[in-house]
């Protein structure tokens, strides 16, 4: 009898030595807020191949619909990382939010595509840039057969395709966008659906709608590539809230290795991502094919070095400090940190 109750006892006090135990090594958890575009398609191989997973991190994958939202969930710490836009970043250090980028994901990812009137005459495939005295005839010939100036869709004020949107019209081709455009600030997906319906006459866009747009819409036609808008646009980053923080030493290096591996993958093997890409966007439903396209015109946009992007977002914070959308510039090199890309080897 005493032997039982002794047994029993051992027992309890074993399971409770191993849930502690349990709770002692239990997988970090890390809440990423992303934007559902290609530039986010490193999480989502990085989730499919469960490279995360068997690095002992469990990501939990949060949406928003622009930058600007993730922006402020980052700055109620309601998530950990964040994979969007950069220049959001600066505008969140200048409020006093600690938060580093560590690494690039994609550049030059958005373009304008225009339909209707504006793309007229404009090659299937875009070739030479329109600039200077030819985009503003474009613009100017739109304003006078259709008695408005074009609707251009982008994102909120403050995000990354509104300001290329106004750094293209205005610093590479010195244009007023107020005298030349109405832009139109709306959510991702309602940008898509405006520009779809016709309610727009062109639209920032990026990766996979263009590729989709393309088939709905075969008569649209690429305004301004990611490069002509900016060489070396930067595009979606990998940025981490309070990176120095004990708890962050669980998992940012291995999580950033991660990031920068299937940033890897997507550039050299792109068809490799197409089953994870595809259950991460529009619920699954988005067909095969238009995945892997929209992958594949990507596929040399991927680029993960952080450093890469440093002078790029410099002329965008100097740009939107003279536009005055940015009260006072941020130190740009105190957004990075790039010692912890280089410590991969790369």
């Amino acid at each position: 009898m005493a032997r039982s109750i002794f047994s029993r006892f051992g027992t309890y006090v074993f399971a409770a030595v191993m849930a502690l135990c349990t709770q002692a090594h239990a997988a970090p958890t890390v809440r990423v807020g992303y934007i559902p575009v290609l530039g986010s398609a490193p999480l989502f191989v990085m989730d499919g191949e469960h490279w995360l997973k068997d690095a002992g991190i469990d990501m939990q994958l949060i949406r928003f619909q622009s930058g600007p939202q993730a922006i402020q969930a980052l700055a109620a710490g309601k998530i950990d990382a964040y994979v969007a836009g950069v220049l959001p970043l600066l505008q969140a250090r200048a409020h006093g939010v600690n938060v580093k980028v560590v690494a690039s994901a994609a550049i030059e990812e958005l373009e304008v595509m225009a339909r209707g009137p504006l793309a007229e005459g404009l090659p299937e495939t875009p070739s030479q840039p329109i600039e200077g005295a030819a985009l503003k005839q474009r613009f100017d010939d739109f304003a006078r057969t259709s008695g408005r100036k074009a609707k251009i869709g982008a994102q909120p004020l403050g995000s990354v395709p509104d300001s290329m949107l106004r750094y293209w019209l205005k610093a590479r081709n010195d244009l007023d966008p107020a005298q030349t455009a109405d832009i139109v600030g709306v959510d991702l997906d309602a940008e898509q659906q405006a520009f779809l319906a016709g309610a727009v006459d062109a639209a920032v866009l990026r990766e996979p709608t263009l590729t989709l747009v393309r088939h709905r819409l075969p008569q649209a036609r690429i305004l301004a590539t990611g490069h002509d808008m900016m060489p070396g646009q930067p595009g979606s980053v990998l940025a981490i809230l309070n990176e120095d923080a004990p708890d962050r030493a669980a998992w940012k290096d291995r999580f950033l290795a991660a990031f920068v591996r299937a940033t890897d993958l997507l550039s050299h093997s792109p068809d490799e991502a197409v089953p994870y890409v595809r259950g991460a966007l529009a619920g699954g439903m988005l067909p095969v094919a238009i995945v892997q396209e929209s992958l594949r015109a990507s596929a040399s946009h991927y680029v993960s070095d952080p450093a890469s992007i440093v002078e790029s977002v410099t002329k965008l914070q100097d740009f939107e400090v003279q536009s005055g959308l940015l009260h006072a510039p941020q130190p740009v090199a105190d957004l990075f940190d790039l010692e912890s890309y280089r410590r991969l080897g790369k």
